[in-house]
């Protein structure tokens, strides 16, 4: 299972969007949705109101939906959970994620966050993660997340379920956070490359990759109207660039050839 939620967790859409990307390109299906009268404060996130397919005007809740899907050159079904982080009885939402998680077989759990960081846009965005499972560690070679303090729904999803006995794995991406505003394409395809190692098969980018580079050239263009904010990145680009080791950037290029490998058969079919 693969989740993702609005709000806290979500700087710039990125983790929202790489499940709805994966949504459209698995074609997937509604498997269940929880009653979002037990969850949301429906002056906090309200429900909107939009025209159907019949012209008539319904009331669009926010309701957390369980997808599921039949990926393409995968040996497993996944289920996709999107949801807008719950105002309320957060350990109640997860056990019964949880529940309908086991119900349909589920081993391995995979939240998706995108958080606001000092990095510079000119780098590749900067994943970390956590999990519970030495395989799933090996798999998505990932930095150990070493953040202590405020927790959103997605660090709570996970402890519920590696209580339950599942694999878990928390992946997060950095967004530069002077141009957060959503969305931002590159840390969605950082997060995509990142799930891709954790199924350990190539993943469609469909129009991703297009986007992520005008999202870049737009983030160029905007440092260089300002002489404030250029010289701001280029510290930010001199600092990530000590702190990284080569044998790093050696790992990082190593880790991308594998990906395109894997992603071939898929770009070519």
């Amino acid at each position: 299972m693969i989740a993702a939620f609005e709000g806290w967790n979500d700087a710039a859409d990125a983790a929202t969007s790489t499940v709805d990307h994966l949504l459209e390109e698995w074609d997937a299906e509604i498997f269940a949705e929880l009653d979002p009268e037990e969850f949301y404060d429906f002056q906090a996130v309200r429900p909107v109101i939009a025209p159907s397919e019949n012209g008539v005007r319904d009331i669009v809740w926010p309701t957390p939906t369980l997808y599921f899907a039949r990926p393409p050159r995968l040996d497993r079904d996944v289920l996709l959970l999107r949801a807008v982080e719950p105002n309320y009885r957060w350990q109640t939402f997860c056990a019964s994620v949880v529940e309908i998680a086991q119900r349909a077989g589920v081993q391995e759990l995979l939240t998706l966050g995108a958080l606001l960081a000092d990095s510079p846009h000119s780098r590749p965005v900067p994943v970390t993660g956590t999990t519970n499972d030495p395989v799933m560690l090996e798999r998505l070679s990932l930095e150990q997340s070493r953040y202590a303090g405020p927790i959103g729904i997605t660090t709570v999803l996970g402890d519920v379920a590696a209580r339950a006995g599942m694999a878990t794995a928390a992946i997060w991406a950095a967004v530069p956070h002077y141009v957060a505003e959503p969305p931002c394409y590159k840390a969605t395809l950082a997060l995509l490359g990142a799930v891709e190692d954790a199924v350990g098969v190539g993943l469609p980018q469909g129009v991703l990759q297009e986007m992520s580079e005008a999202w870049q050239r737009g983030a160029d263009e905007l440092m260089e109207q300002d002489e404030d904010l250029r010289d701001y990145v280029q510290s930010l680009e001199t600092d990530r660039d000590t702190d990284d080791l080569p044998e790093a950037s050696g790992d990082a290029i190593a880790r991308e050839f594998e990906r395109y490998l894997r992603r071939r058969p898929t770009e070519e079919t």
